[in-house]
């Protein structure tokens, strides 16, 4: 399977497993509701639990959430990388996207080759860990088809980075917290 096809997929409605920096991800169209429906049902995802968007660099980023500085700071110094920043959700961003009663969204900008070459193609994605909800994330393809078989029609090539989920901070609040720590400390 290739980046292009994937991108197709994408378009069509469909959820595709990526690998990223840190673990093997299944990404869906964030502008599609029916799309990130289906990625919440795969997953067994709480319903409402955000799932972050991933962005190919920042100026993708700026079309879906409020930077502040300190954001910019921090995307800046740590992007593409393992750091997911919770800020405002913008107006122009689907209302379903985020944490809907915060207004918020959680924004990253992965360091990994091919999932990059996606997020050009197809413009923001909303990816989380390809695993059942309260189990182990994965790190490859393979690792997810065994997970989700059929479920899930396009797994890109490759194994994750990292292995564990990204360092995810919430910049909304006066001062900034660390909702989950992960591989970098900023």
């Amino acid at each position: 399977m290739d980046v292009s096809a994937a991108a197709r997929a994408i378009k069509r409605g469909e959820i595709v497993g990526v690998p990223t920096d840190t673990v093997y991800g299944l990404a869906a169209d964030p502008y599609d509701e029916a799309a990130l429906d289906r990625l919440y049902d795969i997953k067994g995802r709480e319903e409402g639990k955000p799932i972050a968007i991933l962005v190919a660099d920042l100026d993708q980023g700026l079309l879906l959430g409020a930077m502040s500085d300190r954001a910019l700071d921090l995307a800046e110094q740590y992007w593409p990388g393992a750091l997911t920043l919770v800020v405002p959700r913008l107006d122009t961003a689907p209302t379903w996207l985020g944490d809907v009663r915060r207004r918020t969204i959680a924004l990253r900008c992965p360091d990994h080759p091919v999932v990059l070459e996606l997020l050009r193609l197809t413009g923001p994605l909303a990816v989380t860990s390809a695993n059942r909800s309260n189990e182990d994330p994965v790190n490859s393809a393979a690792e997810a088809e065994a997970v989700f078989a059929d479920e899930v029609l396009t797994y890109l090539p490759g194994r994750a980075g990292g292995g564990a989920p990204s360092t995810l901070v919430d910049l909304t609040q006066p001062s900034e917290r660390v909702l989950r720590p992960g591989p970098l400390e900023p």
